[in-house]
Protein backbone atom coordinates (compact mmCIF):
# COMPACT_ATOMS: atom_id res chain seq x y z
CA UNK A 1 0.00 0.00 0.00
CA UNK A 2 2.79 2.39 1.30
CA UNK A 3 4.33 1.59 -2.27
CA UNK A 4 1.34 2.28 -4.04
CA UNK A 5 1.28 5.58 -2.72
CA UNK A 6 4.92 6.19 -3.06
CA UNK A 7 4.79 5.42 -6.39
CA UNK A 8 1.42 7.87 -7.34
CA UNK A 9 2.89 10.75 -5.29
CA UNK A 10 7.09 10.23 -7.37
CA UNK A 11 4.81 9.85 -10.89
CA UNK A 12 2.89 13.21 -9.85
CA UNK A 13 5.57 15.10 -8.85
CA UNK A 14 7.47 14.22 -12.39
CA UNK A 15 3.96 15.27 -13.98
CA UNK A 16 3.40 18.87 -12.01
CA UNK A 17 6.45 19.70 -10.93
CA UNK A 18 5.12 19.11 -7.58
CA UNK A 19 2.79 21.91 -7.91
CA UNK A 20 -0.61 20.65 -6.41
CA UNK A 21 -2.66 23.25 -6.73
CA UNK A 22 -1.75 23.08 -10.80
CA UNK A 23 -4.22 20.70 -10.48
CA UNK A 24 -6.13 18.71 -7.03
CA UNK A 25 -8.30 19.86 -4.53
CA UNK A 26 -10.82 17.87 -2.78
CA UNK A 27 -8.73 17.12 -0.11
CA UNK A 28 -9.23 12.85 0.42
CA UNK A 29 -11.06 12.63 -2.87
CA UNK A 30 -7.95 14.05 -4.40
CA UNK A 31 -5.95 11.54 -2.38
CA UNK A 32 -7.88 8.55 -3.62
CA UNK A 33 -7.32 10.10 -7.20
CA UNK A 34 -3.83 10.45 -7.15
CA UNK A 35 -3.12 6.86 -5.68
CA UNK A 36 -5.06 5.13 -8.37
CA UNK A 37 -4.33 7.07 -11.47
CA UNK A 38 -0.78 7.35 -10.42
CA UNK A 39 0.10 4.69 -8.60
CA UNK A 40 -1.83 1.95 -9.62
CA UNK A 41 -2.95 3.04 -13.93
CA UNK A 42 0.29 4.65 -14.60
CA UNK A 43 2.30 1.52 -13.43
CA UNK A 44 0.96 -0.55 -16.08
CA UNK A 45 2.76 -1.45 -19.24
CA UNK A 46 2.47 -0.94 -22.63
CA UNK A 47 1.97 3.00 -22.96
CA UNK A 48 4.26 5.49 -22.57
CA UNK A 49 3.98 8.74 -20.09
CA UNK A 50 3.50 10.20 -23.38
CA UNK A 51 0.21 8.04 -24.97
CA UNK A 52 -0.90 8.28 -21.80
CA UNK A 53 -0.57 12.13 -21.44
CA UNK A 54 -2.21 12.34 -25.26
CA UNK A 55 -5.09 10.19 -24.37
CA UNK A 56 -6.02 11.96 -21.08
CA UNK A 57 -6.31 15.39 -23.03
CA UNK A 58 -8.39 13.40 -25.37
CA UNK A 59 -10.63 12.31 -22.92
CA UNK A 60 -10.39 15.60 -20.89
CA UNK A 61 -11.45 17.26 -24.02
CA UNK A 62 -14.41 15.06 -25.09
CA UNK A 63 -15.48 15.50 -20.88
CA UNK A 64 -15.47 19.14 -21.13
CA UNK A 65 -13.30 19.59 -18.20
CA UNK A 66 -10.97 22.83 -19.07
CA UNK A 67 -9.50 23.33 -16.03
CA UNK A 68 -7.41 19.97 -16.11
CA UNK A 69 -7.11 20.15 -19.74
CA UNK A 70 -4.55 23.27 -18.72
CA UNK A 71 -2.73 21.12 -15.42
CA UNK A 72 -2.45 18.41 -18.30
CA UNK A 73 -1.28 20.46 -21.13
CA UNK A 74 1.30 21.16 -18.67
CA UNK A 75 2.03 17.93 -17.72
CA UNK A 76 2.53 16.67 -21.12
CA UNK A 77 4.90 19.70 -22.00
CA UNK A 78 7.04 18.70 -18.87
CA UNK A 79 7.65 15.43 -19.47
CA UNK A 80 8.73 16.31 -22.89
CA UNK A 81 5.33 16.18 -25.22
CA UNK A 82 5.32 18.27 -28.08
CA UNK A 83 3.07 21.80 -28.64
CA UNK A 84 2.25 20.47 -31.81
CA UNK A 85 1.48 16.45 -30.22
CA UNK A 86 -0.76 18.34 -27.86
CA UNK A 87 -2.71 20.30 -30.16
CA UNK A 88 -3.33 17.01 -32.32
CA UNK A 89 -4.39 15.05 -29.53
CA UNK A 90 -7.27 18.07 -28.99
CA UNK A 91 -8.04 18.38 -32.83
CA UNK A 92 -8.52 14.75 -33.18
CA UNK A 93 -12.10 15.09 -30.96
CA UNK A 94 -13.83 17.75 -32.90
CA UNK A 95 -15.18 14.85 -35.69
CA UNK A 96 -16.79 12.92 -32.88
CA UNK A 97 -17.49 15.53 -30.34
CA UNK A 98 -18.46 18.26 -32.38
CA UNK A 99 -16.33 21.85 -33.22
CA UNK A 100 -17.91 23.48 -29.76
CA UNK A 101 -16.49 20.99 -27.28
CA UNK A 102 -13.09 20.42 -29.60
CA UNK A 103 -12.69 24.78 -29.29
CA UNK A 104 -13.44 24.68 -25.75
CA UNK A 105 -10.32 22.18 -25.36
CA UNK A 106 -8.49 23.86 -27.70
CA UNK A 107 -9.07 27.62 -25.99
CA UNK A 108 -8.17 25.82 -22.53
CA UNK A 109 -4.98 24.39 -24.66
CA UNK A 110 -4.11 27.92 -25.94
CA UNK A 111 -4.13 29.26 -22.62
CA UNK A 112 -1.91 26.56 -21.11
CA UNK A 113 0.29 27.37 -23.62
CA UNK A 114 0.61 30.77 -23.05
CA UNK A 115 1.25 30.06 -19.41
CA UNK A 116 3.95 27.64 -20.57
CA UNK A 117 5.63 30.40 -22.36
CA UNK A 118 4.66 28.48 -25.83
CA UNK A 119 4.77 30.80 -28.87
CA UNK A 120 1.27 30.59 -30.79
CA UNK A 121 0.40 30.24 -33.19
CA UNK A 122 2.06 26.79 -33.91
CA UNK A 123 2.69 25.84 -37.29
CA UNK A 124 -0.10 24.59 -39.01
CA UNK A 125 -0.55 20.56 -39.36
CA UNK A 126 -2.51 20.31 -42.29
CA UNK A 127 -1.71 17.92 -45.31
CA UNK A 128 -4.42 18.20 -47.67
CA UNK A 129 -5.83 21.14 -50.05
CA UNK A 130 -9.22 22.27 -51.06
CA UNK A 131 -8.72 19.93 -54.11
CA UNK A 132 -7.39 16.94 -52.54
CA UNK A 133 -9.30 16.77 -49.02
CA UNK A 134 -11.65 14.15 -50.55
CA UNK A 135 -9.00 11.78 -52.21
CA UNK A 136 -6.69 12.01 -49.62
CA UNK A 137 -9.35 11.30 -47.17
CA UNK A 138 -10.89 8.59 -49.15
CA UNK A 139 -7.34 6.47 -48.90
CA UNK A 140 -6.49 6.87 -45.53
CA UNK A 141 -9.98 5.82 -44.67
CA UNK A 142 -9.62 2.80 -47.02
CA UNK A 143 -5.85 2.12 -45.29
CA UNK A 144 -8.04 1.98 -41.57
CA UNK A 145 -10.55 -0.11 -42.95
CA UNK A 146 -10.01 -1.87 -46.31
CA UNK A 147 -13.32 -4.44 -46.37
CA UNK A 148 -16.11 -2.97 -47.85
CA UNK A 149 -15.59 0.53 -47.65
CA UNK A 150 -16.54 0.71 -51.59
CA UNK A 151 -19.70 -1.12 -50.94
CA UNK A 152 -21.23 0.81 -48.06
CA UNK A 153 -20.44 4.14 -50.29
CA UNK A 154 -21.77 2.39 -53.44
CA UNK A 155 -24.31 1.18 -51.12
CA UNK A 156 -25.33 4.97 -49.52
CA UNK A 157 -28.97 5.75 -50.08
CA UNK A 158 -28.96 9.32 -52.09
CA UNK A 159 -30.45 11.25 -49.73
CA UNK A 160 -27.04 10.11 -47.26
CA UNK A 161 -24.57 10.01 -49.67
CA UNK A 162 -23.69 13.79 -48.59
CA UNK A 163 -22.80 12.33 -45.03
CA UNK A 164 -20.56 9.30 -46.59
CA UNK A 165 -18.68 11.78 -48.34
CA UNK A 166 -18.47 13.96 -45.39
CA UNK A 167 -16.99 11.23 -43.63
CA UNK A 168 -14.11 10.81 -45.53
CA UNK A 169 -13.18 14.53 -46.88
CA UNK A 170 -13.90 15.80 -43.17
CA UNK A 171 -13.25 13.25 -40.34
CA UNK A 172 -10.44 11.14 -42.12
CA UNK A 173 -9.33 14.06 -45.22
CA UNK A 174 -9.37 17.24 -42.64
CA UNK A 175 -7.71 15.21 -39.39
CA UNK A 176 -6.48 11.98 -39.86
CA UNK A 177 -4.04 13.11 -42.55
CA UNK A 178 -2.38 15.54 -40.42
CA UNK A 179 1.27 15.83 -38.83
CA UNK A 180 2.43 15.56 -35.73
CA UNK A 181 0.55 12.54 -34.87
CA UNK A 182 0.57 9.13 -37.16
CA UNK A 183 -2.54 6.76 -37.85
CA UNK A 184 -1.94 4.68 -35.03
CA UNK A 185 -1.96 6.80 -32.52
CA UNK A 186 -4.49 8.56 -33.48
CA UNK A 187 -6.80 5.43 -33.89
CA UNK A 188 -5.93 4.92 -30.64
CA UNK A 189 -7.32 8.42 -29.58
CA UNK A 190 -10.53 7.82 -31.48
CA UNK A 191 -11.16 4.63 -29.72
CA UNK A 192 -10.83 6.29 -26.37
CA UNK A 193 -12.69 9.62 -27.41
CA UNK A 194 -15.65 7.41 -28.23
CA UNK A 195 -15.23 5.24 -24.90
CA UNK A 196 -15.55 8.41 -22.98
CA UNK A 197 -18.84 9.21 -24.63
CA UNK A 198 -21.36 6.16 -23.81
CA UNK A 199 -23.90 5.07 -26.18
CA UNK A 200 -21.17 4.48 -28.71
CA UNK A 201 -20.70 0.90 -28.89
CA UNK A 202 -21.25 0.46 -32.32
CA UNK A 203 -18.62 3.54 -33.12
CA UNK A 204 -16.52 1.33 -30.04
CA UNK A 205 -16.35 -1.80 -32.19
CA UNK A 206 -15.77 -0.32 -35.82
CA UNK A 207 -12.46 1.12 -34.06
CA UNK A 208 -11.32 -1.41 -32.75
CA UNK A 209 -11.24 -3.54 -35.61
CA UNK A 210 -9.42 -0.16 -37.33
CA UNK A 211 -6.90 -0.50 -34.36
CA UNK A 212 -6.30 -3.72 -35.40
CA UNK A 213 -6.18 -3.59 -38.92
CA UNK A 214 -3.82 -0.22 -38.17
CA UNK A 215 -1.72 -2.80 -35.86
CA UNK A 216 -2.55 -1.81 -32.66
CA UNK A 217 -3.20 -5.53 -30.51
CA UNK A 218 -5.51 -6.31 -27.71
CA UNK A 219 -3.40 -5.51 -25.06
CA UNK A 220 -2.57 -1.88 -26.38
CA UNK A 221 -6.27 -0.85 -26.55
CA UNK A 222 -7.16 -2.56 -22.95
CA UNK A 223 -4.24 -0.66 -21.59
CA UNK A 224 -5.73 2.76 -23.52
CA UNK A 225 -9.00 1.99 -22.50
CA UNK A 226 -8.04 1.47 -18.90
CA UNK A 227 -5.78 4.80 -18.67
CA UNK A 228 -9.62 6.51 -19.75
CA UNK A 229 -10.97 4.50 -16.20
CA UNK A 230 -10.47 7.18 -13.65
CA UNK A 231 -11.94 10.18 -16.13
CA UNK A 232 -14.58 7.78 -17.67
CA UNK A 233 -15.49 5.62 -14.70
CA UNK A 234 -16.51 2.23 -14.59
CA UNK A 235 -19.24 1.42 -16.62
CA UNK A 236 -18.41 3.27 -19.54
CA UNK A 237 -14.65 1.56 -19.17
CA UNK A 238 -16.41 -1.77 -18.85
CA UNK A 239 -18.57 -1.49 -21.87
CA UNK A 240 -15.48 -0.31 -23.95
CA UNK A 241 -13.60 -3.56 -22.92
CA UNK A 242 -16.41 -5.79 -23.93
CA UNK A 243 -16.45 -4.11 -27.19
CA UNK A 244 -12.66 -4.87 -27.24
CA UNK A 245 -13.43 -8.65 -26.60
CA UNK A 246 -16.21 -8.79 -28.80
CA UNK A 247 -14.69 -7.67 -31.98
CA UNK A 248 -11.60 -9.40 -30.95
CA UNK A 249 -12.89 -12.88 -30.54
CA UNK A 250 -14.53 -12.60 -34.23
Amino acid sequence: MRERRDSGRTKFEELFKGNDGAYYGGEELAGIMEGFLYGDVFRRGLLTDKQRELITLAVLTTNQNSEDIKAHVKAALNIGVTPEEIKEAVYQCAPYIGFTKALEGAYAMNEAFREKNVKLPLASQATVTEKDRYAKGFTTQKSIFPAGLDVMYQSSPANRKHVAEYLASFCFGDFYTRGALDVKMREILTLCILSAQGGCESQVKSHVQANLNVGNGEDLMIEAITQCLPFIGFPRTLNALACVAEVVKK
